[in-house]
């Protein structure tokens, strides 16, 4: 287990550490032990619910996901860090939403992948700890192992676990990304803060499937950025017309909450909208083939679903927006080459259209 090796107190090494982090792009830092017993009780109440669906990897690492020395042995302290990912300019996301003939993507997926970016800069940051306070062991994270990022994120202050799950910060809402170092080192610890959601329930009321189903409940069966992101076959019909014209995750929880009006502006010109993603003509991406979608999209955190499912997702919204000769025309053309998968969601789409137009059901 490392020892610290410093003549800086408790509140100096904290203050030098936040330092650090923003030197190297990260807006916040906070500290906190490896005692999840309370959210390793609420994670099997949830899994027991099902309300993972296919999200296998929920349950495939046991224990670890809640108990981090057993991910990594002698870990003791958790270092987590937020960066914030507020695109603008970009265009207004509930004018992209109005809009039938657009596509709504949520606002974390406008630019480049995350995943790779934060994972340098924690790195960075774990070796000028162990280079200016004590050699250490350590493992950096982001999205990449079973870690309980929120619950670590709410016991080092970052935030609070809001109704929709999310984590809130009074200062800088919800849009930000949460990455994590485990140490062996006896880091002070940094508090966590109290709730503010009092008796909002404006997420609850806006999600479109009603996925969140009681506060702090989400039920991902039913949350359309599963269903865009996560689910690999067919989309339950059910959801579909809820859905309007997201296409990949969905933002509106985060875009009613009050606390997001603090929102701050990213810092990091990578997470700025490629390809008009941020208001993308349907009809247009619809035509992309899947060379194009791989070479268009090379880098971003859209590439994951595959082209299938960014279709099926597009033929979706193209369903649910008003009759229109142009889009008949496009999803007839796409069906003959298409998998049966995609096949049944174009029919869908296709029904839609020529039973809401002036257009015979052939």
């Amino acid at each position: 287990m490392g020892e610290l090796n410093t003549a800086l107190s408790e509140n100096e090494l904290l203050k030098q550490m936040r330092l650090w982090a923003k030197t190297v792009g990260f807006q916040q830092l906070g500290v906190s032990d490896v005692n999840l017993k309370e959210a390793e009780k609420n994670l099997s109440h949830w899994l027991e619910q099902g309300f993972h669906g296919e999200m296998s990897y929920m349950t495939r690492h046991g224990t670890k996901r809640a108990r981090p020395e057993e991910l990594l042995s002698e870990t003791i302290r958790v270092i987590t860090v937020r960066m914030d990912y507020w695109p603008e300019p970009s265009a207004e996301p509930w004018s992209v939403l109005e809009n039938d003939k657009l596509g709504f993507v949520s606002r974390y997926a406008l630019g480049r992948d995350y995943h790779k970016l934060m994972r340098k800069r924690l790195v960075q940051l774990a070796k000028k700890i162990e280079t200016e306070v004590a050699d250490m062991g350590y493992r950096v994270f982001c999205d990449s192992a079973p870690v309980m990022e929120k619950a670590l994120a709410e016991k080092s202050g970052i935030g609070w676990v809001g109704k929709h799950s999310n984590i809130l910060n009074r200062e800088h809402g919800s849009y930000f990304f949460l990455g994590e170092i485990y140490t062996d080192l006896p880091l002070p610890l940094t508090p966590a803060i109290s709730e503010h959601c009092g008796s909002c329930v404006a997420c609850i009321d806006i999600c479109p499937t009603q996925a969140i189903v009681a506060p702090y409940q989400v039920d991902a069966r039913r949350c359309i950025s599963y269903l865009t992101i996560e689910l690999k076959g067919a989309i339950p019909v059910e959801f579909r017309p809820m859905m309007g014209n997201r296409i990949y995750g969905c933002d509106d929880c985060q875009l009613v909450c009050p606390w997001n009006k603090f929102a701050q502006m990213t810092t990091q010109l990578d997470f700025l909208p490629r390809n008009d993603l941020d208001a993308p003509d349907l009809l247009t991406l619809f035509a992309w083939t899947e060379q194009e979608f791989l070479a268009r999209l090379a880098g971003s955190p859209i590439r994951r679903i595959g082209h299938q499912s960014w279709l099926r997702n597009i033929s979706v919204a193209l369903g649910n927006a008003k009759s229109d000769v142009k889009i008949i025309d496009a999803l007839k053309a796409k069906r003959e080459s298409s998998s049966e998968m995609l096949k049944e969601h174009i029919d869908w789409a296709l029904e839609q259209q020529l039973s809401s137009g002036d257009y015979p059901i052939i």
